[in-house]
């Protein structure tokens, strides 16, 4: 029998086979992903590592779906395009979230994406000992907005009385409304610190 033109699996169908699951709000692990692409579990163990191998793969299937590149206008713009594109990654895959900061990263174009980072924030005039901070400052502010627009329509809902919440929320924005205008607010308030650090 010829072989197939096409692999029933590669390192990458199976990275993006895990993703369309999260995204879909199934599990993706081991089994799951054997049976979303047909195949015996023990088949998937030829191409990645166990569980953390695929997590790995599904963080790179990731970067190159939501990659951000320089695009030299300045390195606030950049991150604001960055912190744009990461929170609708998160908001897209919020149950991927724990296994993604649980485990060290290792995918070399992940790497590659954070050197880029920390190359524009060195080239941008910030000092190289404060570059780490300042990523990780990052990655927590995209983790949380990304959350947040996944977050329920209703984010409060007292039940009883309230001295001031449920008079601001009456009539508020809800849902991805509420979520934008939170997060134009918040990135305005991370780049104009980061300027001002700068100026410093």
């Amino acid at each position: 029998m010829p072989r197939p033109t096409t692999p029933l699996l590669s390192a990458e169908i199976i990275g993006d086979a895990g993703l369309a699951l999260s995204r879909a709000g199934e599990p993706f692990g081991v089994n799951a992903i054997a049976r979303s692409l047909g195949v015996r579990p023990s088949s998937l163990y030829n191409h990645v590592d166990g569980m953390d191998g695929i997590v790995e793969l599904m963080r790179g299937r990731l970067i190159i779906g939501y990659r951000v590149e320089p695009s030299g206008d300045g390195w606030d713009d950049y991150l604001l395009d960055l912190l744009r594109a990461q929170r609708r990654m998160y908001a897209d895959h919020p149950q991927l979230v724990p296994l993604l900061i649980g485990k060290t990263i290792t995918h070399p174009s992940v790497i590659a994406a954070y050197d880029e980072l920390a190359t524009v924030l060195v080239d941008g005039g910030f000092p190289e000992d404060e570059i780490l901070a300042i990523i990780a400052l990052i990655d927590a502010f995209a983790i949380g907005f990304g959350l947040d627009l996944a977050s329920p329509d209703d984010v409060w809902q007292p039940e009883g009385e309230t001295r001031t919440l449920g008079r601001l929320l009456d009539g508020a924005e809800r849902g991805e409304a509420r979520s934008d205008r939170t997060f134009e607010l918040g990135v305005s308030v991370l780049l104009d610190s980061l300027r001002a650090r700068l100026a410093a």
